[in-house]
């Protein structure tokens, strides 16, 4: 019987694939064969999940970028082509947030987001997309948007904006990829407790979240794995390109 989500003979390029969910969907296609390149700002934390998923029975390599510095995303794309010979999968996973209010929000701030989640996602795409292309490489560029991204969430607006901008960015690459074989799809998670949001989750926004989440608990870092997967076969999702799949506990039902 096929295997639907074999990912042997894959290289994936999991960009913020050092992040607490990051980490997770990296190790998850890592798991289905995926030879997997673990970039991240911070290499230490990079090491500590390559040397996971080489324990693990899987073959993994760390590269140092910060998508907010594009030629540092260009030095690891030769640097991984130079280890891998290129790639097929590409999950665009780095993130920032904050929980300014609007009306204390100041230009310098706005900037820091938006370099990492929109303006880094979109450019890094660009690097490795292109790539692809003169590769003839078919493949799958996976993005990680959030449910604040429609509606958009309170506390949370420049995020909100960015990663409404992520949704626009997929849906338009899906179609400019289309012809080369490249799909483009992302994953909306729900509320997944990590490092970049644990500073609004005080208890009150833990009880407005509850109320909207038909499942009533966060999710786990692990549950981000399968719709990763799914999406970087081209066996499971071979016909699937600018969509979205949420793994949300059933907040996107809700009325808020």
């Amino acid at each position: 019987m096929t295997n639907l989500f074999d990912l042997t003979g894959k290289v994936a390029v999991a960009i913020g694939g050092n992040s607490t969910l990051g980490a997770s969907m990296a190790k998850g296609l890592a798991e289905q064969g995926a030879k997997v390149a673990i970039v991240g700002r911070n290499l230490e934390k990079a090491e500590v999940v390559t040397k996971e998923i080489i324990d693990a029975g899987g073959e993994a390599k760390s590269f140092q970028a910060d998508v907010s510095d594009l030629p540092s995303v260009e030095r690891a794309a030769k640097e991984i082509e130079a280890w891998a010979g290129g790639w097929d999968i590409v999950l665009n996973a780095p993130g920032k947030n904050s929980s300014t209010p609007f009306l204390e929000l100041e230009t310098d701030e706005w900037d820091d987001i938006m370099d990492v989640n929109l303006k880094g996602l979109v450019f890094s795409t660009q690097i490795f997309a292109k790539r692809m292309i003169e590769q003839e490489r078919k493949g799958s560029i996976i993005n990680i948007s959030s449910v604040s991204s429609n509606p958009p969430l309170s506390r949370v607006f420049t995020y909100s904006a960015s990663k409404a901008g992520v949704n626009s960015v997929t849906q338009y690459l899906a179609k400019e990829f289309a012809p080369h074989g490249i799909r483009v799809n992302a994953i909306i998670p729900g509320f997944f407790p990590a490092e970049q949001n644990r500073k609004i989750l005080d208890d009150a926004r833990i009880e407005s979240i509850m109320k909207h989440t038909p499942m009533e608990r966060f999710g786990e870092p692990e549950e981000l794995q399968g719709a990763a997967i799914y999406l970087a076969s081209d066996k499971a999702s071979g016909f699937v390109t600018g969509t979205f799949v949420r793994v949300d506990g059933g907040y996107g039902s809700m009325t808020i």
